[in-house]
């Protein structure tokens, strides 16, 4: 049976995002859904809840959109869309990537793009390269599927996105 083709969300920014935050491209539990990181194993919200210091998990979706624009946070990811069974970054085939250098310079207070996971780092570096007064980050992948990092470390490199949140 051949993969589906998957596609990725619009981005959640606005023109005070300062902080954009791209993943790879949604897994089955968030297409389903229609949200970012909505399988219940991906960590992302408690770690960004973390970040924050306020729980945003329990919150309505559009809530903690809100509440991250509201903070100059925006969720995208790097992938446009790709053949992929499963969820499993691993499995990504005939990626369509998205336009980043485009769409950053369209965000006039962007200071910082934090790449959730390898596969995001991987091409999003790729396409912004070194842009003065723009930081990269990579962070440790939100994923259950990344296991070989505990949830402790994962946390602890997830709140150097402190400095990019007022």
């Amino acid at each position: 049976m051949p993969a589906q083709r998957k596609a990725a969300f619009p981005p959640s920014v606005d023109a005070d995002t300062r902080l954009l935050i791209l993943g790879s491209l949604p897994g089955d539990a968030s297409i389903r859904q229609g949200e970012y990181y909505a399988h219940r194993g991906n960590a992302f919200w408690d770690l960004l809840g973390d970040v924050l210091g306020e729980p945003l998990r329990g919150q309505p979706y559009a809530m903690r959109l809100k509440r991250l624009r509201a903070l100059g946070v925006g969720l995208w990811d790097v992938i446009e869309s790709a053949e992929r069974p499963g969820s499993l970054d691993s499995q990504i085939r005939d990626a369509e990537l998205r336009d980043l250098g485009n769409f950053v310079n369209r965000l006039p207070a962007l200071r910082a793009v934090a790449f959730n996971g390898k596969t995001a780092a991987l091409h999003g570096r790729r396409q912004l390269g070194e842009r003065p007064g723009l930081s990269l980050i990579d962070l440790p992948s939100s994923s259950g599927a990344y296991a070989s990092l505990s949830r402790e470390k994962k946390a602890e490199a997830w709140r150097t996105l402190r400095a990019w949140i007022v």
